[in-house]
């Protein structure tokens, strides 16, 4: 098989990586990928992730079999629906099912109106009333902008004053059609559970965890993802059952219901709280960064699972649980309010295969100068946490890391 991933992050690196170890797969293409991607073989193109006709003349030109869309912004513009139209096949949600993660509002609604565990919530068109609102609320709170946020849109207020920041901001960023969710803060443990789903039939992950704050003990700003782990001893199976069975088999159904059935990698990010998981978001791909400690545990050949999957064929999956995959983001100074562009470093080379770099906002890999936010993400396999820990730490305290900034303690908070 010739297959086209869409995007150029680490999670394309990744997902492209990974579709690249299969027997089955002659060539991948990744559109516009990075130079980090080249050096595993991964073939670049010079085409915008937005630029659908000449994605879709590629695929045609080429014969590709199908194609994998990464990142949320095509799905959001409906890229699997002009594929569609085109006669091409791109795993992925169409435009009308995107809005699970495209429009917040859309998500609360429907897990509100199919009795899906969540945060109670309300939402707001004018400042004012949101201000009004919050001043009768518990603290801490949770402000979510509706719409697409590339997974940054969120704050979490521990004060009056950083609820109202929040609000006030997200308002000014719009031109009076912002809508915003204000919903009470869950607490408890974080995880996530990717399903790969295609016309009914689905197979989901272990389950995983993301660090979304920037500093060491979860504090400074939220970010993109600083770190992930999987699968998690804390989440019990139990627990992990319920969570499929309460709330990402409901959100299927709910989504064939409502006439946007769902088709690609549907994201679940739980909370467990006292009263069971409940969910915090949807997306409607695979998160990043928690893909590139995901995919490596999958025994299951990854490119004929999809391709079993597009083909109506059911598919055993396997996934190694008995160790630990743990990944640690490189970011540029500054991120993730203003990420310095043009750091120019090394990474020494990895001769151990239980290592991996996957690479993201790079513009060229010898010498690696970074292009955006997040740099690289060094991963460790191992058997347990403790193990998979010092091989990343252990590998970072040798490199020279001027002006990046990554967190020393993924795995250890929760």
């Amino acid at each position: 098989m010739k297959l086209l991933v869409i995007g150029s992050g680490g999670r394309e690196h990744a997902i492209a990586f990974h579709l690249k170890q299969s027997s089955l797969v002659q060539e991948v293409y990744c559109a516009p990928g990075n130079p980090g991607m080249q050096a595993d073989g991964i073939h670049c193109l010079d085409i915008s992730e937005m630029d659908f006709e000449s994605l879709i003349a590629f695929a045609k030109e080429e014969q590709i079999d199908w194609t994998f869309v990464g990142p949320e912004a095509p799905l959001f513009g409906g890229i699997v629906d002009h594929f569609a139209e085109s006669g091409q096949v791109a795993f992925g949600p169409s435009q009308a099912a995107a809005q699970i993660e495209a429009s917040k509002l859309f998500a609360k609604r429907l897990m509100e109106k199919y009795h899906i565990p969540t945060a109670k919530y309300q939402t707001f068109t004018d400042q004012k009333e949101a201000l009004k609102y919050l001043e009768q609320q518990t603290l801490p709170i949770v402000i979510k902008v509706d719409g697409p946020a590339a997974g940054k849109g969120v704050t979490v207020a521990e004060t009056l004053s950083a609820a109202k920041n929040a609000v006030i901001q997200a308002f000014g960023k719009e031109d009076g059609n912002q809508r915003i969710v204000v919903e009470e803060c869950l607490e408890g443990p974080e995880f996530s559970i990717f399903s790969m789903v295609f016309n009914g039939k689905v197979c989901h992950s272990v389950p995983a965890r993301d660090h979304k704050r920037l500093e060491d003990g979860d504090r400074g700003p939220n970010t993109g993802g600083m770190g992930a782990l999987a699968p998690l001893i804390d989440i019990s199976a139990e627990i992990y059952q319920r969570a499929i069975r309460e709330i990402v088999e409901p959100t299927l159904e709910a989504m064939a219901k409502e006439g946007t059935p769902f088709n690609g990698v549907l994201y679940t990010g739980l909370m467990l709280t006292k009263e069971g998981p409940k969910v915090i978001e949807y997306n409607a791909r695979f998160g990043d960064p928690e893909t590139q400690v995901v995919l490596p545990l999958l025994k299951t050949d990854f490119a004929s699972l999809i391709n079993n999957l597009l083909h109506g064929k059911d598919t055993d999956v396997e996934w190694d649980e008995d160790s630990t995959c743990l990944g640690v983001v490189l970011a540029a100074e500054g991120y993730p309010e203003k990420p310095i562009k043009g750091i120019e470093f090394t990474l020494n080379s990895v001769n151990n295969p239980a290592l991996k770099i996957y690479y993201a906002g790079i513009s060229s890999l010898d010498p690696i100068c970074s292009s955006g936010g997040r740099i690289a993400m060094v991963t460790g396999y191992a058997s347990n946490k403790k193990a998979a820990q010092e091989l990343v730490y252990h590998y970072l305290k040798e490199q020279k890391l001027e002006k990046i900034q990554y967190r020393e303690d993924i795995g250890d908070t929760v």
